[in-house]
């Protein structure tokens, strides 16, 4: 094998990059999850404990025993600010995990058994389903079912009935618009009033408490119509916010349901059978047939083939597979029959990394949602204290009955509700990340899917991050008068034959688009590890390899020397051909910018970013490479260690948010300083995937700009629902005070703003992917 020196500059590699969020990176963990079920919103759990506790810590937990329950009626901040504030007086409890989109609360804790928080959270009127630490949540049940349909449609018959009658003339307190007005209640309108009695007992001020006192304020004020039309617009609008937001949570879902739950698994006496993949170990051999998914992460040992991994990486072009080759669970097989080795089994693929990175993506609370939740906290009180002193106020000073303000204050009261605008934020940070997900840029919370957009410089690694990352031979420079440049190739790459060596490949590469003449066979062929080769063709000695090879063999000379000084400082690696102790020719090999490199950094200056280029090479090399991406020669930083990058970025970080763009193992200091660390190929390395706050599944650098197009995209559909969600508020409250408000307005207003918000969010799942 050849052993050619890479000879110009350091190339420092640390396979270990411990990220290090210490610089100011803020991790939520699970404390506070995403909405992901049917919910009206109501006041954020912040509402109930403005200061949420932080992250529990590893020494914290220690010691501690844990139980983790399944709660179907946990999906929305409403139940979660219920249990929290419900179990944190719960003795013994230590910290509390939330995952809102996969129903599962994680409680660490000192009590002897679990008896006591099972009965605390069925006080809430939720019930616990245990569940194993490592068991996989329930399958998804039907957002809405079949009897809740009916009833919702016969007690909203009710409802309009009562309406109508009502406004016919009848009286409103009569018998019959009372029997219509109960029979809805009784038919949509039970689990609101349910939870409004758990929260009042509860001391917890949410979205149910408010609509039962908007429904009892309404009855004792003789107006059964409104009671009815308003228990039955809230029921409504939870049921269509259910089926919204169950495509969220699908579209996180579906990450995970990519692999399928069985595989042809080679049994001992050769023969193949359909088996759990639970139940296939490391090692084991499998054979994936033509239009299956790969069931889990493994190498090809027969056959080949092409698959399609857009579902890992966004790549819509089929991949081509031989042996040797690896196979990521998920990928869709194409024509050709193949068999693999096992080398993840499930639970531990790069899909269930990025199934389990997601999920952690959507319980991390992004910066704008928590100031949502701060703000909710503030605003639920102060208008629910201005419902009540508008309801009593004005008739102690005498400004009119109290029946007319006593109706206006129940009217504030319902516009009190923050639904629209606390659950505008998750849902659309959630369709967010699931629209990243879907192009194979995996983002690790809201808080990097919103910094994204901030960001004024960006740093990119040169060596496989906006190069290949492997060497093309650029030149041949024959020193030889007898000797032809084509010729000095074809006796390179006869040499070079058979060598795995980088350099060693890229000359036969080189060689083999030059068609019609096959390689001389070498005799006598000799390795020199960290030198070169050594063989004998045509009665001559010959020999390949670096400088040191040929100090070694005597074959310096002058014209030599200045030839590869020039050569070098326009940043090549050089390989020596010698005949008998003689220079014949230089043979210079660069690495190759990737094809859409210099587009795709011209887009991002384009979108106001700053770009910097970090290197290890010299900088001549770093240099010429810049010129062909068209990066100024101010925006390159080489030759640099480790080290350097890190201070490279520091020094940046003074002019604004910095990202780095590298492979995600290498520059490790660098990434971890940075505000955002981007790992290149993370498809291709667990380790990226585990420690990058966003891995872009697959080597593309154009998915830097949709990057950051989706980050403003998503900055622009939060303003719009916080807009929609106030701008509707405000509207109904002027029309109140002015007498030209109702109860069932003021419910129609904010589940038709709470069902804008959550489409307008779902919006960024329907973006159309970007061309391959």
């Amino acid at each position: 094998m050849a052993q050619h020196e890479h000879t110009h500059g350091p190339q420092v590699e640390d396979h270990t990059h411990p990220h290090d969020h210490s610089h100011g990176h803020d991790h939520g963990h699970h404390h506070h999850a995403h909405e992901g079920g049917a919910c009206c919103g109501g006041p954020a759990p912040a509402a109930v404990a403005p200061s949420a506790p932080a992250a529990p810590t590893e020494p914290e937990l220690a010691g501690t025993n844990h139980h983790r329950y399944f709660i179907a009626g946990m999906d929305c901040p409403t139940e979660e600010g219920l249990l929290r504030r419900r179990l944190q007086r719960q003795e013994g409890v230590v910290a509390l995990q939330f995952d809102l989109i996969n129903r599962i609360l994680d409680i660490h804790h000192r009590l002897p058994d679990d008896a006591a928080l099972r009965a605390a959270i069925a006080d809430t009127g939720m019930r616990p389903e245990p569940m194993a630490r490592s068991a996989p949540p329930p399958a998804a049940q039907p957002a809405i079912s079949t009897s809740l349909r009916w009833r919702m449609a016969a007690a909203g018959l009710a409802a309009v009935a009562a309406e109508a009658l009502a406004f016919a003339g009848w009286n409103e307190s009569g018998p019959l618009v009372i029997a219509l007005a109960l029979a809805t209640m009784l038919l949509g309108g039970l689990p609101t009033l349910r939870k409004g009695w758990i929260a009042l007992r509860s001391f917890t001020l949410n979205i149910h408490l408010l609509m039962s006192l908007a429904v009892i304020g309404a009855v004792a004020l003789g107006q059964w119509p409104e009671a009815a039309m308003v228990v039955w617009l809230f029921g409504l609008s939870e049921m269509i916010e259910s089926l919204s937001l169950s495509r969220a949570r699908d579209a996180i879902r579906a990450l995970a349901q990519l692999a399928p739950e069985t595989a042809w698994l080679q049994t001992p006496d050769g023969q193949f059978a359909r088996q759990p993949v639970e139940q296939v170990s490391q090692g084991a051999v499998l054979r994936v047939p033509p239009g299956e998914r790969v069931p889990l992460d493994g190498t090809v040992t027969q056959g080949r083939s092409s698959l399609n991994e857009a579902a890992l990486t966004g790549e819509a072009m089929p991949v081509d597979k031989a042996p040797g080759d690896p196979l990521l669970a998920g990928s869709v097989n194409g024509d050709g029959l193949l068999l693999m080795q096992v080398t993840s089994t499930k639970g531990h693929t790069l899909l269930d990394r990025m199934a389990q990175a997601v999920q952690q993506a959507q319980s991390q609370r992004a910066p704008s949602q928590a100031f949502i939740d701060r703000f909710a906290a503030v605003y639920t009180p102060a208008v629910v204290l201005l419902a009540l002193a508008l309801a009593v106020l004005p008739p102690l000073l005498g400004w009119g009955g109290w029946h007319e303000w006593l109706y206006k204050g129940l009217v504030l009261l319902v516009i009190a509700c923050p639904c629209a605008l606390v659950i505008s934020t998750p849902v659309t940070i959630v369709s967010g990340l699931a629209a990243a997900a879907r192009r194979g840029i995996l983002i690790k919370g809201g808080l990097y899917l919103e910094r994204v957009r901030q960001l004024r410089t960006l740093a990119l690694d040169k060596t496989g991050t906006l190069t290949e990352g492997r060497p093309n031979l650029v030149t041949v420079q024959s020193l030889d008068p007898s000797l032809h440049a084509d010729d000095a190739l074809h006796l390179a790459a006869s040499l070079d034959a058979g060598s795995a060596h980088p350099l060693a490949q890229a000359i036969v590469a080189a060689q083999a688009e030059r068609p019609g003449r096959a390689l001389a066979a070498v005799a006598h062929l000799q390795n020199h590890p960290g030198l070169g080769v050594i063989g004998q063709l045509d009665q001559h000695r010959y020999a390949l390899g670096n400088e040191r090879l040929a100090e070694q063999q005597g074959a310096m000379n002058e014209p030599a020397r200045a030839a590869a000084a020039a050569l070098q400082a326009q940043g090549h690696t050089l390989v020596w051909l010698m005949r008998d102790h003689t220079v014949l020719a230089l043979l210079a090999l660069a690495d190759t910018p990737r094809p859409a490199a210099a587009a795709t950094l011209a887009a991002l200056k384009a979108r106001g970013l700053s770009l910097v280029m970090l290197s290890g090479d010299h900088r001549a090399s770093a240099q010429a490479m810049a010129a062909r991406l068209g990066l100024p020669e101010a925006a390159v930083h080489a030759p640099l260690l480790p080290q350097d990058k890190l201070d490279a970025v520091a020094s940046l970080s003074a002019q604004g948010p910095v990202g780095m763009v590298g492979d995600g193992v290498n520059d490790a200091p660098a990434m971890a300083r940075a505000d955002i660390a981007i790992a290149m190929g993370a498809a291709g390395s667990a380790t990226a995937l585990e420690t990058a706050d966003i891995a872009l599944m697959r080597d593309d650098l154009t998915q830097l700009p949709a990057l950051l197009d989706l980050s403003r995209r998503t900055a622009r559909v939060l303003t719009q629902n916080i807009v929609v969600a106030l701008g509707l508020k405000v509207v109904v409250a002027a029309l109140t005070l002015a007498g030209l408000g109702s109860l069932w307005l003021a419910v129609l207003a904010d589940a038709g703003a709470s069902l804008l918000v959550v489409l307008n969010g779902l919006r960024l799942l329907r973006e159309e992917r970007p061309a391959s």
